[in-house]
C-alpha cells in the first residue's frame, strides 16, 4: 500500500512540473468530464485524498471550494500542506489497521460501513483514475503525457534506476 502511495506522489509531482509549461487558462479550461479542468482536477486529487486520511482519524475533511485555489502554485501548496499528515498516515500503516471499520452517515441518514483498507485503496484508484482523465486532456491538447507507468520509478527496495 505504501509502495502505491508513494508511486501517486511520484506521479502526481510530474503533473504539476508538466502543467509549468501551459498558460493558466490552458489550466482552468472548461473540459468534457472529469472536474472540467487541469487544475481543478489536480486541486481535487488532492483534497479528496487528505479529506479521506483525515476521516479515518476522526477528524473534518477538507471543505473549501476550489474558487480560492485557481493558481497552479496554490494547488501545490495546498498539498504540501496535506502532505506531511497524509504521508505520516501512510508511513504508519500496519496490518492492524487493514479491517478497522469506518462508519459513514450518508445524507439520507443511512448508514454504511467499509474497512479502512477499502478507503485506503479507494483513495489510490480515485487518483489513478484521475491521471487518466488528465492523460486524455493531455492528449486533445497536442501534449505528451506524465508517464503513469509504476516500472522503473524505483520503488522496490531490490530495484534500480
Amino acid at each position: 500500500m505504501q509502495t502505491f502511495f508513494r508511486y501517486i506522489w511520484m506521479v502526481r509531482e510530474d503533473w504539476y512540473r508538466w502543467c509549468e509549461e501551459l498558460s493558466e487558462e490552458e489550466l482552468l479550461w472548461n473540459r468534457t468530464g472529469g472536474m472540467r479542468s487541469i487544475l481543478h482536477t489536480l486541486f481535487h486529487i488532492v483534497e479528496v485524498e487528505w479529506s479521506w486520511i483525515r476521516l479515518l482519524q476522526g477528524k473534518t475533511e477538507f471543505q473549501e471550494s476550489f474558487d480560492s485555489y485557481k493558481s497552479l502554485n496554490k494547488v501545490r501548496k495546498l498539498d504540501a500542506e496535506f502532505h506531511l499528515e497524509v504521508e505520516n498516515f501512510v508511513n504508519n500503516w500496519d496490518a492492524s489497521m487493514e479491517n478497522q471499520l469506518f462508519y459513514d452517515t450518508l445524507p439520507n441518514g443511512r448508514i454504511v460501513t467499509d474497512t479502512w483498507g477499502e478507503i485506503i485503496r479507494h483513495a489510490i484508484a480515485h487518483e489513478i483514475h484521475h491521471i487518466g482523465q488528465l492523460s486524455i486532456w493531455a492528449r486533445e491538447i497536442g501534449k505528451k503525457t506524465v508517464s503513469a507507468n509504476l516500472i522503473g520509478r524505483g520503488l522496490s527496495s531490490h530495484s534500480s534506476k
